[in-house]
């Protein structure tokens, strides 16, 4: 799946866009976008530093990232995604770790594309399912996440324990 071009109708208007795989040729574009997703969350704007972070992800092939694209070409909206595994299940699964769309560009459909563009990766990596999480309070996206097909877990709490100024060893 390298790029699918997805009409939209917003009000009377019908709009393109497309959501294409992220290579390195297109890291500029995502570091514009990156920077503003993490400003959204309250983060220092540090495009060199988001820069360097994407770069390594995407050349070591740890994330899978997908944009949303106007017909003007304009980057609107991206969608980050990490592989791992589940023990349990003995199987892939697709993280959906980082979704986000300009401002400008909200309420048009394209977070659901870029998310649809996921699960077609899932399918087609043969992973078992997609898992995301998303803040308490963020209650549009999760209205969206519920009404793509997403369940909210009722039977697990989730953990986080933080070693990032810990010495090894």
């Amino acid at each position: 799946m390298n790029s699918i071009l997805y009409p939209l109708l917003v009000g009377d208007k019908d709009i393109r866009v497309n959501i294409k795989k992220v290579s390195i040729d297109e890291l500029d574009d995502l570091v514009m976008l990156f920077d503003q997703y993490m400003v959204f969350y309250k983060q220092a704007s540090a495009p060199e530093k988001y820069r360097n972070y994407l770069n390594e992800r995407l050349t070591q092939g740890e994330a899978t990232v997908f944009m949303a694209y106007s017909d003007a070409k304009e980057p609107v909206g991206f969608v980050l995604n990490y592989h791992s595994f589940s023990s349990v299940a003995l199987a892939k699964i697709m993280v959906l770790n980082d979704l986000f769309v300009s401002e400008l560009h909200r309420k048009q459909g394209i977070a659901n594309q870029l998310i649809n563009s996921v699960i077609e990766l899932a399918k087609c990596t043969d992973s078992i399912r997609v898992d995301l999480g998303t803040a308490k309070d963020n209650f549009s996206a999760q209205a969206l996440y519920e009404k793509i097909g997403f369940v909210k877990d009722t039977e697990y709490y989730s953990y986080s324990l933080s070693v990032s100024h810990a010495v090894c060893g």
